[in-house]
């Protein structure tokens, strides 16, 4: 699966938001810039080849399904971002961001009971 860009990955939070729809549905759940309705008609496009999305096509306009879970996708992003950030190591991930202050004591002790009740 073809990683997106940023402006990809945010028309595909605004389609995982509204769920199947219209480029004008997508428009109005678009994160703030609103992009213009032809970057965004033109994005979905992009989505569409890069085979995240499928279409039908409903008298003039078209009807875009995602083809991937939100949640699916940020599996697969996170997987390959520790990969090739962090020598594939959620530890050295979460070393990271206590050594930036990026995530509190608390947190990481929150962290741990979350691990120890799974």
């Amino acid at each position: 699966m073809e990683k997106l860009t940023q402006q990809e990955e945010v028309a595909m939070l605004a389609i995982w938001k509204t769920g199947p729809g219209f480029v004008k549905d997508f428009l109005e759940a678009h994160a703030a810039p609103q992009p213009p309705y032809t970057t965004l008609a033109s994005t979905i496009k992009n989505l569409e080849k890069k085979g995240y999305l499928s279409s039908e096509k409903i008298g003039n306009v078209y009807r875009y399904t995602p083809l991937i879970a939100e949640n699916e996708y940020k599996q697969k992003f996170m997987s390959g971002f520790v990969k090739d950030y962090f020598e594939d190591s959620y530890k050295a991930l979460v070393t990271f961001f206590a050594k930036e202050k990026k995530i509190s004591p608390e947190e990481l002790k929150e962290i741990v009971k979350m691990i120890e009740k799974n």
